[in-house]
C-alpha cells in the first residue's frame, strides 16, 4: 500500500466532519475571551486595539474557528491549511454566512508560512500545533505577531493530566506524539519568551464533538477501499485509547503574549534587597510599602521563595518590583499580589506590567491557583483579574467592591469562597 493511498483514505474518513480535532464553539469563545480581542475588548487593555484585528488561523481545517473569529471578533481572518478540500469548504461556508470579505484562504505549510514578520494581531491554532510540535510552534510563529507587546498567540496542546500515566497510554502517545504535563508546557511557553494570559482545559464534551461524528463515519466506511483498512485500524485504536484512558490526557488551550523585551525580569536575589526597598520607598508617598516588604520577608509563613520579582532597566538597575505572598481564604491557601512598585524614573513605560506578568507566570509555574489583589480597578483587569466578590470572596475589612480582585491561574473545580485573610504584616 502506498502512502498516498493511506493519506487519501484518512481524508476520506475526515472530509465533511464538523471538526478535525477536539473542540467546540464554547471553547473557542473561552479562549477568545482571555485575549485582548474578545468582543468589546478586555477592560484595562493598555493600548488601542485595531477595530478589525488581523487573525491567522493555522491548520484551519473546514474553518469552524475561522468563521467564529470573523463573525464575533470582527476579524479579518487568513485561514491556512494543506488540504485544499477543507479550504474549499471554508470558502463556501464563509460566502453562505456573508463573511466572504473577511475570510481569506491560503494553501500552505504551517512550517513554511509565506507571511512577513508582524503581519497578524492574533495567531490562532486549535488542534494543529502538534504538526510542528509545541516548542517549534512557539518559536516559529512568534515573528508573525504584530509587535513584541501587542500580538497574541492562541494554541491548544494535548498533554498529560495525571502525574503517572499508565504504561498503555504512555506507549500509545510516545509512538504518535510524546506528551508533556501542563506545567512543562507552561514552562516551555515562559522560557520561550511569552507570558501566559490564561489557559482553558477542554472538557470531555469537546472530544465528543470530534469523536462522535468520526466514529459514525468509521462505522460506515468501506474497508475495501485502498488504504482504508489501515486508516480504520488507526482510527479505532485512537477511539479505544480515549475510551479506556481518557482521564489521563486532554487538550489545554494557551493564550500567550510575547514578553516585553525592554525589561529583563527575574526573581530577586540577596543583592537586590536594598534596591527593592529603595524602589518601594520612592514609588509611594510613605515608606509603608518598603517596610511591608521587609516584614513579609521575615515572615516564614507568608514569604514564598521565588515570588519576589524585579524588572531591570537597560543599565541593570532595579526599575520595578512585584511581590506575591501567602494569604488564605477561610483557611484555604491562596496568594496575594502586593505591593507592586515602579521607580519614578521608569513609571508609565511598561516596567510595572512586565514585572507583574512575570511574577504571575512564576506563581502559575509554582502551582498557585488563586491570586488576590487590592488595587486600581482600571489597571489590574488587563492581567485577567475580576471582582473577587464574583467568586464569593470578600476581605476582612471594608474596601470598594471593585478594588478587591481575583485571578484564577489554573485548576478545575470551584474557587473556595470565604473571607480573605492577609498575613499579619499587612495590619488588617
Amino acid at each position: 500500500m502506498s502512502d498516498n493511498a493511506l493519506h487519501t483514505a484518512f481524508f476520506t474518513l475526515h472530509h465533511g466532519l464538523p471538526r478535525q480535532g477536539p473542540g467546540s464553539d464554547a471553547t473557542t469563545r473561552r479562549l477568545l475571551a482571555l485575549s485582548p480581542y474578545a468582543p468589546g475588548g478586555r477592560r484595562g487593555t493598555p493600548s488601542p486595539l485595531p477595530e478589525r484585528p488581523r487573525v491567522l488561523d493555522l491548520g484551519c481545517g473546514p474553518g469552524r474557528s475561522a468563521l467564529l473569529l470573523a463573525a464575533e471578533a470582527g476579524a479579518e481572518v487568513t485561514a491556512v491549511d494543506l488540504h485544499r478540500p477543507f479550504l474549499d469548504e471554508l470558502r463556501q461556508a464563509a460566502e453562505a454566512r456573508g463573511l466572504g470579505d473577511r475570510v481569506r484562504t491560503v494553501h500552505a505549510d504551517m512550517g513554511e508560512l509565506p507571511f512577513a514578520d508582524g503581519s497578524f494581531d492574533l495567531v490562532w491554532a486549535e488542534s494543529s500545533a502538534y504538526a510542528l510540535g509545541f516548542d517549534t510552534a512557539l518559536s516559529s510563529w512568534r515573528r508573525l505577531l504584530a509587535s513584541p507587546t501587542g500580538g497574541t498567540l492562541v494554541l491548544t496542546e494535548c498533554e498529560w493530566t495525571v502525574d503517572e500515566p499508565s504504561p498503555e497510554a504512555r506507549a500509545f502517545w510516545d509512538e504518535h506524539y510524546p506528551l508533556r504535563t501542563g506545567r512543562a508546557n507552561t514552562a516551555a511557553a515562559v522560557g520561550g519568551g511569552y507570558h501566559v494570559l490564561g489557559t482553558v482545559s477542554q472538557p470531555e464534551s469537546d472530544w465528543d464533538e470530534y469523536y462522535g461524528p468520526l466514529a459514525e463515519r468509521a462505522d460506515a466506511a468501506d474497508p475495501s477501499l485502498p488504504g482504508m483498512a489501515e486508516a480504520l485500524a488507526a482510527t479505532r485504536a485512537e477511539l479505544a485509547m480515549r475510551r479506556d484512558h481518557g482521564g489521563e490526557y486532554g487538550y489545554t488551550g494557551y493564550v500567550l503574549r510575547p514578553a516585553d523585551t525592554r525589561w529583563r525580569t527575574r526573581p530577586e536575589t540577596a543583592a537586590d534587597v536594598r534596591a527593592v526597598r529603595d524602589v518601594n520607598a520612592t514609588a509611594f508617598e510613605t515608606r509603608a510599602e518598603a517596610d511591608l516588604v521587609d516584614a513579609l520577608r521575615e515572615d516564614a509563613g507568608a514569604w514564598l521563595p521565588g515570588l519576589s520579582f524585579v524588572a531591570e532597566a537597560p543599565d541593570g538597575s532595579v526599575a520595578a518590583h512585584a511581590l506575591i505572598t501567602r494569604c488564605h481564604v477561610d483557611g484555604v491557601p491562596a496568594a496575594a499580589l502586593a505591593p507592586v512598585a515602579v521607580a519614578p524614573a521608569h513609571q508609565r513605560q511598561g516596567a510595572g506590567e512586565a514585572v507583574v506578568r512575570a511574577v504571575l507566570d512564576a506563581a502559575r509555574l509554582r502551582g498557585e491557583r488563586l491570586v488576590l489583589v487590592l488595587g486600581h480597578p482600571e489597571y489590574y483587569p488587563r492581567f485577567g483579574f475580576e471582582r473577587a466578590s464574583a467568586y464569593g470572596i470578600k476581605p476582612s475589612f471594608d474596601v470598594p467592591d471593585e478594588a478587591m480582585m481575583a485571578l484564577v491561574l489554573a485548576g478545575s473545580g470551584p474557587v473556595p469562597p470565604g473571607t480573605l485573610r492577609y498575613p499579619a504584616a499587612f495590619g488588617v
